[in-house]
C-alpha cells in the first residue's frame, strides 16, 4: 500500500482593502454584479466576474428557476458567456462573491462549478486564480481552481476508457 497526501495552501486577506489595485477593481465589480441575479426563490444572490488574458471582463450570475434542478450557478452562467464570446480565450482570474442575509464570510464553488472550471483549465492550458468573497470581510485567493477538486474527472479519463 502506498499512502498519498493532498493539500493546497490559499491567500486570506482580512478585507478588500488589503488587495492590489487590480484585484480590489474585479472583486468590486463581482460585488456589484451580484444584483444582476436572478434569486427570487433563495434570495441567495452569486455573481463571479472573469478578468480575461485580453483584458475584457465578463460576468455572470446565478439564475434561478422554479423546477430547481434547472437553476444555473453563477461560475456556470460566466463560463458559458466567456465561452460564447471569447472562444478558447485563457481566463486570468474570477471574483466569485455573493450578496445573502449574512455575506460576510468567503463564498467557494459548489462541486458541479469546480467540475466545470477544472475543465477550463485543462481546456486552455492555463490556470484559473480565483478571489472569493462575500459582500464585506475576508478575502480568498487561490492560485488555480484545480486546488478546489483534487482527483478530477478529466478528459484523459475518457480516453482510458474502453468500448
Amino acid at each position: 500500500m502506498q499512502k498519498k497526501e493532498y493539500q493546497f495552501s490559499f491567500d486570506v486577506y482580512e478585507s478588500i482593502q488589503d488587495l492590489t489595485e487590480a484585484d480590489a477593481k474585479l472583486l468590486s465589480k463581482a460585488r456589484e454584479v451580484t444584483e444582476m441575479a436572478y434569486a427570487p426563490y433563495s434570495h441567495f444572490k452569486v455573481s463571479a466576474v472573469a478578468l480575461m488574458n485580453n483584458d475584457e471582463m465578463v460576468n455572470g450570475t446565478n439564475q434561478e428557476n422554479a423546477s430547481y434542478p434547472v437553476t444555473i450557478c453563477a461560475e456556470r452562467v460566466l463560463l458559458s458567456a466567456v465561452s460564447s464570446i471569447f472562444p478558447n480565450e485563457a481566463i486570468d482570474t474570477i471574483a466569485i462573491s455573493y450578496n445573502s442575509k449574512n455575506s460576510a464570510v468567503p463564498i467557494s464553488p459548489c462541486g458541479v462549478c469546480r467540475q466545470a472550471l477544472a475543465e477550463y483549465e485543462e481546456r486552455t492550458h492555463q490556470p484559473i486564480r480565483l478571489i472569493l468573497s462575500g459582500m464585506q470581510g475576508e478575502v480568498f485567493i487561490i492560485k488555480n481552481a484545480t486546488d478546489l477538486l483534487p482527483l478530477s474527472f478529466k478528459s484523459s479519463s475518457l480516453k482510458n476508457s474502453t468500448k
